[in-house]
């Protein structure tokens, strides 16, 4: 670890703990209140301690008291250097140091934002915790806000989506968990102006009218005026690919405490943790070392050495993708129930078991452009060890909620799942028969053909929509490459996260809601929370699915054939938290499946012209 200055302007402070040694004989009431004060404040540790029980490690210290100090904080943060438990302790120790400041949580999930709360929480539910919890006044719960209440300070935990919302708070004090994760806009156009409102704004001008007269008297210097606490921002989160917009603002923050200009008159400081930073007591040293041996040196260098890399190395480009995603806030967005008049194509790659160390059941939404001959993944299901019923009943809800028009399959073991869906109740009691059709489209010589003989059996109004595909190696070679093209060309994009209108328009469907398992994660029982938890979780599994296709790497065999897999020390990794790769073989079939259904409506039909008996 080393520690770099800059070039800032530093905080002007007084050596506490010295004046404190000086202190001799008795202090009365109010002057030992100050004082005491004063020396909490500045020993974080001790302050920590004493309310908490909790003994913090020397990290853990250097960054809670680097964000009491600082107005911009930015820690780039190994996986499993407790982040959210280290801002936890910076929050109510700031809460209650700063009475009167309103600090607010703020994440790309809900979820992960209370995860933040729950910390402080369940701090504060510790034996050792009494005199924090004396402390604490109402906490109040509801769908999309929780707050708590300590002294005149509150810490309130918030949902992204609901901009508005947002707009609506005034806060000092802006946590954000998972920064790599915030979008640009949403940062600089929602979060950042929260900071330019400051506490107490007519008491600062009062005591700055008193300061003026007396620099005009010459009672005092410029130096001597009262220094206000700023407002502050603490973003945390693992280390990005160095094309993303968290490496800019990290460059940006650099450039700012090494070359401060007149502009940028807060404090920063960059807290750069890798895994071996933290004392062995809080890292697994079996969990390093099976990082090592199934991840790759980019993925270990981000996740465990919070090092920013370059492009992934696999046969899918994370930076091609990334320019097929729509920017947060616009639109299509990712969507819990369709568009009405838009078309959709549902994909699907089975899984039968129910072993929570299985590949995922996985589905994929592609909303249609017709005009553009383009598509948008809208919607993504990802999900083990669950059973048969609860996976018809997702895909029931799919079709109910989304204007199907092509389902595509992986044949190995679709077939068998089509045949469950028709026979199970839940399709019976609709009279809901889903039908297959055949196409060939393995021989390019007579694709326009195939494309006729398909288009001639495909009928949506009796529900012969599904066609289930043989994974040949042929046909797995040409669909990958055409995935790729599709990224090379911009004809596939990633849907937005749900923000603002779009956010709303979302949280307003109609959608059996109570009665779908889509997280193993899960468990908001209220109806209102699951809808913003389901909703969040969208944005979570489009970017799943990235993840995925960017660890697929292609390999040839002997004889020429051409494999697309997981590298090898991902393949033989079992249990629970394995690598999979089933969102990305889902995405592969409905991206075959949508170019498949634009060529065969374009497709011109043969006239079959019979005899036709005249009549004079």
């Amino acid at each position: 670890m080393s520690w770099e200055l800059g070039n800032q302007k530093l905080l002007k402070k007084e050596n506490i703990n010295e004046q404190v040694l000086e202190l001799d004989g008795y202090l009365e009431d109010t002057k030992a209140k100050v004082w005491l004060y004063k020396f909490l404040k500045e020993n974080v540790t001790f302050t920590t301690e004493l309310l908490t029980g909790i003994e913090l490690f020397p990290f853990q210290h250097m960054a809670v008291k680097a964000m009491m100090e600082n107005d911009y904080f930015l820690g780039i943060w190994s996986r499993g250097m407790s982040k959210s438990f280290s801002t936890g302790i910076f929050a109510l120790i700031d809460a209650m140091m700063n009475q009167g400041v309103h600090i607010g949580i703020i994440s790309k999930s809900f979820r992960q934002s209370k995860m933040i709360f729950r910390k402080i929480e369940d701090i504060s539910q510790d034996s050792k915790a009494e005199l924090f919890r004396q402390c604490i006044g109402k906490v109040s719960k509801s769908n999309d806000e929780w707050s708590m209440q300590i002294g005149k300070s509150r810490i309130t935990a918030l949902p992204l989506g609901d901009g508005e919302k947002l707009r609506g708070f005034r806060f000092q004090r802006i946590i954000i968990d998972e920064l790599l994760l915030m979008p640009e806009k949403v940062l600089n156009e929602v979060i950042m102006p929260f900071l330019a409102v400051v506490e107490n704004p007519t008491e600062r001008q009062k005591i700055k009218d008193a300061e003026d007269a007396m620099i005009k008297a010459g009672k005092m210097t410029e130096d001597e005026r009262t220094e206000w606490p700023s407002n502050k921002m603490i973003g945390l989160s693992s280390a990005s690919y160095k094309f993303e917009y968290l490496y800019k603002m990290y460059q940006a923050y650099e450039n700012m405490i090494f070359n401060p200009g007149a502009k940028n008159k807060g404090r920063r400081c960059i807290m750069q943790f890798s895994y071996d930073c933290a004392p062995k007591a809080l890292y697994d040293e079996n969990l390093i070392s099976q990082a090592k041996g199934s991840m790759s040196q980019s993925q270990i260098d981000r996740e465990f050495n919070a090092q920013f890399t370059d492009d992934s190395a696999g046969y899918f480009k994370i930076s091609k993708m990334a320019e097929c995603t729509i920017e947060d806030g616009e639109s299509p967005c990712v969507e819990v129930a369709g568009e009405v008049g838009a078309e959709y194509i549902l994909a699907f790659d089975p899984s039968w078991s129910e072993s929570e160390a299985s590949d995922d059941f996985a589905m994929q939404v592609i909303k249609l452009l017709p005009e553009e001959k383009k598509g948008v993944l809208v919607h993504s299901y990802a999900l083990p060890g669950t059973n048969l019923k609860k996976h018809i009943n997702y895909f029931k809800y799919l079709l109910d909620s989304f204007n199907i028009i092509m389902i595509v399959g992986d044949y190995n073991g679709g077939v068998q799942f089509i045949n469950s869906c028709n026979e199970s109740d839940i399709f019976k009691k609709e009279g809901l028969d889903i039908g297959v059709f055949e196409g060939n489209f393995n021989n390019p010589h007579d694709y326009v053909q195939d494309l006729k003989e398909a288009r001639r059996k495909y009928n949506l109004q009796s529900k012969v929509i599904c066609h289930l595909r043989k994974p040949l190696s042929v046909w797995i070679r040409n669909a990958n490459e055409m995935l790729q093209t599709a990224f090379d060309r911009k004809k596939i994009y990633f849907a937005a996260s749900a923000m603002d209108d779009n956010y709303s328009i979302q949280k307003s469907k109609k959608i059996p809601i109570r009665d779908l398992k889509f997280s193993k994660y899960e468990d908001e029982k209220n109806v209102g929370a699951k809808m913003i938890e389901f909703i969040e979780h969208q944005k979570d599994m489009i970017d799943l699915t990235k993840a995925e296709c960017a660890l697929i790497q292609v390999s040839s065999s002997a004889g020429g054939t051409q494999s697309f897999d997981l590298p090898s020390n991902l393949k033989r990794q079992k249990g629970v938290d394995k690598a999979r790769k089933d969102s990305y073989s889902a995405l592969v079939l409905a991206n075959w499946g949508m170019n498949i259904y634009y060529d065969m409506m374009d497709v011109p039909q043969d006239n079959n012209q019979g005899f036709t008996p005249m009549f004079l």
